[in-house]
């Protein structure tokens, strides 16, 4: 009989604690694991591991906590602030996803004899025999798919995750589940910032737990024009508008950064959008290689839409992406994730 153990990674929410739930109805054998990240963040406190237990105590399977604090300063928040104090605008839980809960996670899993791990993410694994291969695949519930989210996991481990909520069309189904099973987290509101900045002040953050200080400097126009003074290039984003403090003819955006001259470098509306750019650090997950040009569906943002464009392999590690109609605020250090149909073909990070 094949190994149905499954480790679900449980963070005292309503969609982990459905997916444990649902899990062991149809017949695995899950055991429930929170992984203590970062003190006093929104899915790593008392209550976090409370709730957990709880459930998992109500749906009659085992919990564990582990402790990951260490691994999770070195790959997830290092990087965050490696990347703010380089001009560029991280996603945490794309690290976070990667190492620990298909990195770290999986090793513990592969300890306990677990052939499975699960979490509580919107988003499908299955086979295709188009592609002779796992896949990663898009929610049913499109509205919060996670599958952006996702594009970093190893592609050899697609066939041993599990989503329970892949077909679930709604968020009103999952707490229907939870509280017609007993279970008190059914209406526990859902978490919307980074974990380990639960105020949503990531610039209080940056300034209390790395060098990354308030320092003066200009903003410039794109022919070096001083338009006003700034506190800091940490404070600020590819795109944004709001707080330049500019007294100017149109609206002004942030365009970029001259990081060796501290500046920031604003452009009107028109200068935000652009034609096309270079993608690094890139896993494929649907192809081994990207041997000729393809014409893909590509999000820049966990928030954006998909936009039609071509991809190519430029060199070892760097793709080059030509959309077919410009757009608006590419931003270094956040994700680019091609699609073809609702299939992940892979992604990388934005380099310029």
């Amino acid at each position: 009989m094949k190994n149905k153990r499954v480790l679900i990674g449980m963070s005292g929410g309503v969609d982990s604690s459905v997916s444990a739930l649902l899990l062991k109805q149809q017949g695995y054998q899950p055991i429930g694991a929170t992984l203590e990240l970062f003190v006093g963040s929104s899915c790593c406190n008392q209550e976090t591991y409370i709730d957990a237990k709880n459930v998992c105590k109500t749906i009659g399977i085992p919990h564990f906590t582990y402790n990951y604090k260490e691994e999770f300063k070195k790959y997830v928040i290092d990087d965050f602030i490696n990347c703010y104090a380089n001009c560029k605008t991280p996603n945490p839980c794309i690290e976070c996803n990667k190492y620990m809960k298909f990195g770290f996670m999986w090793e513990k899993a592969k300890q306990l004899n677990c052939n499975y791990i699960a979490t509580g993410h919107y988003a499908k694994s299955e086979y295709s025999k188009k592609y002779n291969r796992w896949v990663l695949k898009k929610s049913n519930n499109k509205r919060k798919d996670q599958s952006y989210v996702l594009w970093n996991i190893p592609k050899e481990l697609l066939e041993h995750i599990l989503f329970p909520l892949a077909d679930f069309e709604n968020k009103d189904e999952i707490r229907k589940i939870a509280s017609k099973n007993n279970l008190k987290i059914a209406n526990k509101p859902d978490s919307e910032d980074i974990c380990f900045v639960p105020d949503g002040n990531y610039k209080k953050f940056l300034e209390n737990n790395s060098g990354i200080k308030q320092k003066q400097g200009n903003i410039v126009n794109a022919n070096g024009d001083i338009l006003g003074k700034h506190n800091g290039l940490y404070n600020y984003t590819i795109g944004q508008r709001r707080g330049l403090g500019i007294s100017y003819k149109e609206p002004l955006f942030v365009i970029g950064f001259n990081k060796s001259k501290n500046e920031v470098i604003v452009g009107v509306k028109d200068e935000i959008y652009k034609k096309q750019m270079y993608v690094t650090d890139i896993n494929l997950l649907l192809i081994d290689e990207l041997k000729e040009e393809m014409k893909v569906n590509v999000k820049t943002r966990y928030s954006s839409k998909e936009e039609k464009a071509i991809i190519k392999e430029i060199d070892k590690d760097i793709i080059k992406v030509e959309f077919q109609n410009p757009i608006a605020r590419i931003t270094p250090g956040q994700s680019a994730v091609f699609y073809i149909d609702d299939m992940v073909l892979g992604g990388g990070k934005i380099k310029n």
